[in-house]
């Protein structure tokens, strides 16, 4: 099958990135579930602030689909 007769592609669509972003939780306020998570990014968050510093080395891992990205987006709007 020709590249040009697939319903689907790999490749990604120029609106993906921007629906992405779109539906994307903008604050730690805003991100629903992983409770614990969240919780330790708070205090993380609140420590630096309060030190008038940047937030330290921060290692988010796990497989793919969890938030990761996400949660690093929402640590950098909080952060400033």
């Amino acid at each position: 099958m020709s590249e040009a007769g697939r319903i689907i592609s790999p490749e990604a669509v120029s609106d993906d990135e921007a629906l992405d972003r779109a539906i994307r939780p903008r604050r730690l306020a805003d991100y629903v579930g992983q409770p614990a998570v969240r919780e330790q990014m708070e205090i993380f968050i609140h420590a630096a602030r309060g030190r008038e510093e940047a937030l330290d080395h921060v290692l988010i891992f796990g497989p793919p689909g969890l938030g990761k990205t996400t949660l690093a987006h929402i640590l950098a709007q909080e952060m400033g």
